[in-house]
């Protein structure tokens, strides 16, 4: 399987089952800034537990690693950070699924996502305000500095399809004004 197919692995099944999904991470910030190396696929999806069965058919045990329904289901009821992988027998590629849950922003960013021409296909990404700001928190967490490079990436290559107003409201809601500064200065 060629490279270039490897976020349609996931995509097409999750369009074609009419999952609402977007992509964010490292994927997203390629799409709005610079390349580089990644070896998985962040997904935010809208799921329920009566779609779980329909999740689960959708990547065959014969292609995909999928949890048990018990394991889906359980991280839906978190509400909030409810997490779980998948992985593509023949490739070994990864898909990092993150559940919607009752976040607000993360409803926001589906809401507003954006469909994009992407290897030969099309995608649904974050929203770029959205990428920036998951960016910062990452960054405010565990201090890494390839989320500043992918932030000042995307400031470079796509400063024009950023709302600044939303997103400097955002950056005040989040007290996120500290790492705005640190980007500033790079």
């Amino acid at each position: 399987m060629q490279e270039t197919n490897l976020f349609a692995i996931y995509t097409n099944i999750l369009a074609q089952n009419n999952i609402d999904y977007f992509i964010t991470g490292s994927i997203a910030s390629i799409v709005y800034g610079d390349p580089r190396m990644t070896h998985d696929i962040d997904l935010i999806i809208s799921l329920n537990e009566y779609e779980i069965n329909k999740f689960i058919s959708a990547f065959k045990l014969e292609e995909f690693y999928c949890p048990p329904r018990e394991v889906i289901l359980e991280e839906i009821k978190q509400k909030s950070k409810g997490h779980f992988n998948l992985i593509h027998h023949e490739t070994g590629f990864r898909a990092d699924i993150y559940l919607i849950g009752d976040d607000k922003f993360q409803h926001w960013a589906m809401q507003n996502k954006v469909e994009v021409e992407f290897l030969g296909g099309f995608i649904y990404v974050a929203p770029i305000e959205y990428i920036i700001i998951k960016k910062m928190e990452f960054y405010k967490e565990g201090k890494s500095q390839k989320h500043l490079i992918d932030i000042k990436g995307i400031l470079e290559n796509s400063k024009s399809q950023i709302n600044f107003s939303f997103l400097n409201n955002k950056i005040k809601k989040f007290e996120l004004n500290e790492i705005w500064t640190l980007i500033d200065k790079m």
